[in-house]
């Protein structure tokens, strides 16, 4: 009875979302303390029942319950026990399950670390968090509960995805939803605002670090998603522009837009209706993105057909969320007014054409995304939009937010120094020209040549204002967490720019016939092959490949491909990699080539492919080091009700 457990428990998380969505917000209306004061152990309680459901799944997974339907479609006998513990979020329902979990992680934290609000304004945020919660456990407990029964029990399972069998999936998941889940804490904070009529700086400064967090997560989850895809898929890449990963990809370039037009809203009280819009745009996107991964549109507009509630279900309530936020918007944001005038030089004015390329982006990937669906749902045939719309437009479209990222920090608030802009131009340049000429005079083409002006541009900058503020800001003041944390992830684009487009510039790739004792020459390196054996793994046999590499004749790596069969039949390319921290050499084993053991193999080396990950990595630290300045957690909040709300109680307004 233990799978039950897991349904009373989702039952009962559900009674509790909807305390925590209708009592705190009637509260709040009413202005009654009690009612208000529900929503905190609502959300505790709810977490605990969410979190022993996900337990129970767990349990059935590593003690191999096959008569749960779910386990039996995702696990066998001999899976091992990591990826048991990771196939719980391998499928559907249990990736819902997990979602809910990460959303009520998200809400305990926010009732945990939000006494600074005002109780009005924590019961509005942690209302409309119920509000979600609703809607995906109700998701759940009727379209997609894992918890189903099969019986008779069959005695072993099937298989869980080859594909998912790797480490990197272990940890991607929960860090890509820690991301998609996190901008709902925004998207609660803007919603709370525009139902409470406290449109001020103040509600922006408390969401800050609670938008960083999640950038940042969702930041890690894509970095770690395509280091997967590159490792585990054998086709040396690592980004494709599938739809995929561009549902992860929309919401991040909203969510970068939503964190810098947040500092313009906190800093000069400018951009409040934008900032607001973007703060639902990031969430919706986060919506669809999760929607149309898990429900199969993206494979293919009929997937409604093999479960229609689940259709019906995913457009309802991505119409209830989007649709009512927006009609909110259009009611409240019209009203609100303010924000201190800027001139057409200064820091306000690079935040909105950084924020208007990073938005219309955004706009590009999801019309790229969709518009293959659209097409087959109406019979308007099969289009295929793959890399050369997305990298081209991708590329025209950000080349101005790469410029103009070493001036943001130098411009002032509302007027900036033309004088100082052009000095930092001036040796921006300098350095981004030596740095061409100097990857020009070593044979590069011209995207490495591209790639070196981009890096050392960037780096200039950011190079620059951290000697300006050691040289101007009084000691104790200099390096602020926000200012930390803004020089790190500026740092990090830079070096991403040059990871991926000097790997892009630089790689080397051969589709080869290799016998036993053949050598092929890749760049500066020669590729020996040695031949091919059968080895076992704990639900797998493989036939292994041995290579050694050489670098003017002495031996650099030894690597073993492997093309696995797994134990429900399923054949899966596992690539050898060679990591370095200024290339990597990678090798995929591809099929057997008649009857001397000759193989065919697909060789690479891939110059300073692991700078693009380095530099990702550097932009979620600059996130989470934003995200721990204390002025954030401070608690002022001056009350500008928006024309034809009430007032703020004078406890409120007094916080």
């Amino acid at each position: 009875m233990i799978p039950e457990l897991g349904e009373v428990a989702l039952i009962l998380a559900l009674l509790l979302a909807l305390v925590q969505c209708v009592l705190p917000l009637l509260g709040a209306w009413r202005n009654n303390a009690a009612l208000m004061a529900v929503a905190r152990p609502a959300a505790a309680g709810q977490f605990v029942f969410v979190a022993l459901s996900f337990a129970v799944l767990t349990w059935a997974f590593m003690t191999q319950d096959f008569s749960v339907a779910y386990v039996a479609q995702n696990s066998n006998l001999s899976l091992p026990w990591y990826y048991r513990f990771s196939a719980v979020w391998g499928a559907h329902e249990g990736s819902l399950l997990l979602w809910i979990l990460i959303l009520n992680v998200w809400t305990v934290a926010l009732a945990a670390f939000s006494g600074h609000l005002p109780p009005k304004f924590a019961a509005r945020v942690l209302g409309v968090l119920g509000f979600v919660s609703v809607g995906f456990l109700l998701f759940t407990l009727f379209t997609s509960s894992p918890f189903g029964r099969l019986l008779p029990a069959p005695s072993n399972g099937m298989d869980l995805n080859p594909v998912l069998q790797d480490p990197g999936l272990i940890i991607h998941p929960p860090m890509l939803y820690m991301g998609y889940v996190g901008f709902s804490v925004a998207f609660a904070f803007a919603i709370a605002a525009l139902l409470g009529g406290a449109l001020d700086d103040d509600w922006v400064r408390w969401a800050r670090p609670w938008t960083n967090f999640a950038w940042a997560f969702l930041t890690a989850g894509i970095v770690l998603g395509s280091w997967w895809s590159y490792a585990e898929l054998g086709w040396g890449g690592w980004w494709f522009w599938d739809p995929v990963e561009n549902a992860s990809f929309m919401p991040w370039l909203i969510g970068t837009a939503l964190i810098h037009a947040q500092a313009v809203t906190e800093k000069r009280g400018g951009l409040r209706a934008w900032t607001l819009l973007l703060s639902i745009f990031a969430f919706s996107l986060s919506l669809l993105g999760t929607f149309l991964v898990r429900s199969g549109v993206l494979t293919s507009v009929h997937a409604f057909a093999s479960d229609p509630r689940r259709g019906v279900y995913i457009l309802i309530f991505l119409g209830v969320v989007v649709g009512g936020s927006l009609l909110i918007y259009a009611l409240r944001a019209p009203k609100v007014a303010g924000g201190k005038p800027f001139a057409l030089l200064s820091r306000e004015t690079l935040i909105v054409i950084g924020n208007l390329m990073l938005t219309a982006a955004a706009a590009m990937v999801l019309i790229g995304t969709l518009y293959p669906l659209v097409g087959d749902a109406f019979h308007l045939g099969r289009v295929s939009v793959g890399p050369p719309y997305f990298g081209s437009l991708f590329i025209l479209l950000m080349a101005p937010v790469v410029l103009l990222i070493p001036f943001g920090p130098f411009a002032r608030w509302g007027k900036a120094d033309g004088t100082a802009l052009g000095r930092v131009l001036l040796i921006a340049g300098a350095t981004a020209l030596f740095g061409g000429v100097l990857a020009f005079v070593l044979g590069g083409d011209a995207r490495a040549i591209l790639g070196t002006v981009a890096a050392c541009y960037v780096g200039a900058g950011v190079v620059l204002y951290a000697r300006k503020r050691w040289r101007e800001a009084p000691a104790g003041r200099r390096y602020p967490a926000e200012m930390v944390g803004m020089l790190v992830a500026h740092a990090g684009v830079g070096v991403f720019l040059a990871g991926a487009l000097l790997t892009t510039a630089l790689s080397v790739e051969r589709d080869v016939r290799l016998d036993p004792g053949q050598s092929q020459r890749i760049g500066a390196y020669d590729f020996r092959f040695e031949g091919v054996h059968e080895v076992r793994g704990p639900n797998w046999t493989a036939q292994q490949g041995r290579l050694t590499v050489l670098h003017d004749g002495a031996v650099v790596a030894v690597m073993h491909p492997q093309k696995r069969v797994y134990s429900g039949g399923q054949v899966q390319t596992e690539a050898a990699v060679s990591a370095g921290a200024m290339r990597d050499l990678y090798v995929a084993l591809g099929e057997p080539l008649g009857n001397h053991g000759a193989w065919a193999l697909r060789l690479y080396d891939k110059p300073f492919v692991r700078w693009l990950w380095f530099g990702g990595l550097m932009m979620m630290l600059g996130g989470f080091i934003t995200s721990g300045d204390r002025r954030f957690r401070a608690r002022r909040m001056r009350a500008m009700p928006v024309p034809g709300t009430a007032t703020l109680a004078p406890r409120e307004s007094a916080a």
